[in-house]
C-alpha cells in the first residue's frame, strides 16, 4: 500500500528533472499521474519511465490557457477529481539588471508567475476536498545572486502565492505549500552551465554545507511528503531542500 493509493496527481513540467523524479515517486506511492510539458517525445519517454499504467501525458505549455484547459479536461475525463497538484513547470534564463529585455521578463513572469497562477486557478473545480497543492519556488528567491534577479523575483512571487492561497483554500481542507530546492543536478542545470559543467557544478557544491549538489529524487521525496497525509498539519509552509545552502 502506497501513501497515495487511488489518488490522482498532476505534475507540470513532468518530462525531465525534478518533475519527472516527482512523477515517478508519486506513481510509486500509488497515484495516477498526469504529466505535462512542451515536448511530446520527452513526455513519451517519461511515461515509459513512470509506467504507462500509472501515467498519462498531455502536451502543453502552462502559459497557454487553452493548453491548461486541455490538460484539465483530460484529468476530468478520468472521473476522480484531483488530489495532488505539483506546479513545477518554470522558465529559467538569466540576465543582469542592465541586460534584462522585455522578452526575458515576459517569458520568465509569463511562465513562472502567470502560468503557475492559472495552473492552480483552473484546477480549482477539480481539486477534491483535502487535496494538496505544492508550488516549486527556489532558494534563489531569498538571496541576491547576480543575474538571477528576474528569475528570483518570479520565485518569490510563488512564495507569496503559497501563503495567500493557503488562506483562501483552507476552508475546503486544501493544503497549499511550497518547496524551495537549492542547486539540483538536472538537465536544466546542465543547459545553464553548458561547456563547463563539471567545474561549475563543483563550484556550486562548494557552497553547500553537505558538500554536494542535490538530486531530483531528493526533491521528489519532499514533494511526496507534502502530498501525503504525513504532512496533514503543514499549511502555507516553504520546505527547503537545499543541503543547508541557504540555512547555515
Amino acid at each position: 500500500m502506497g501513501q497515495l493509493d487511488g489518488k490522482t496527481a498532476v505534475v507540470t513540467g513532468g518530462g525531465t528533472g525534478i518533475g519527472l523524479a516527482t512523477a515517478v515517486r508519486l506513481a510509486v506511492e500509488g497515484a495516477h499521474v498526469f504529466i505535462t510539458g512542451r515536448r511530446k517525445a520527452v513526455l513519451d519517454e517519461a511515461v515509459e519511465t513512470i509506467g504507462s499504467a500509472g501515467a498519462t501525458a498531455v502536451v502543453g505549455d502552462i502559459s497557454d490557457l487553452a493548453d491548461l484547459d486541455r490538460l484539465y479536461d483530460t484529468v476530468r475525463a478520468r472521473g476522480r477529481g484531483l488530489d495532488v497538484l505539483f506546479a513545477n513547470a518554470a522558465s529559467a534564463s538569466f540576465a543582469t539588471l542592465e541586460e534584462v529585455t522585455e522578452e526575458h521578463f515576459d517569458e520568465t513572469f509569463g511562465v513562472n508567475v502567470r502560468g503557475t497562477l492559472f495552473t492552480v486557478q483552473k484546477a480549482l473545480p477539480l481539486l477534491n476536498d483535502g487535496a494538496s497543492v505544492i508550488l516549486n519556488s527556489s532558494v534563489r528567491a531569498d538571496d541576491g545572486v547576480a543575474a538571477f534577479g528576474t528569475y528570483a523575483a518570479s520565485k518569490a512571487a510563488l512564495r507569496s502565492f503559497t501563503r495567500t492561497w493557503a488562506n483562501e483554500l483552507k476552508g475546503r481542507g486544501i493544503r497549499v505549500n511550497a518547496i524551495s530546492p537549492g542547486t539540483i543536478d538536472t538537465p536544466g542545470l546542465d543547459a545553464a552551465v553548458a561547456g563547463d559543467a563539471p567545474v561549475t557544478k563543483s563550484q556550486f557544491a562548494a557552497g553547500v554545507p553537505l558538500g554536494r549538489i542535490g538530486r531530483p529524487e531528493e526533491v521528489a521525496d519532499a514533494v511526496a511528503f507534502l502530498a501525503s497525509e504525513q504532512s496533514r498539519f503543514i499549511l502555507g509552509a516553504n520546505l527547503y531542500v537545499d543541503g543547508g545552502e541557504n540555512q547555515i
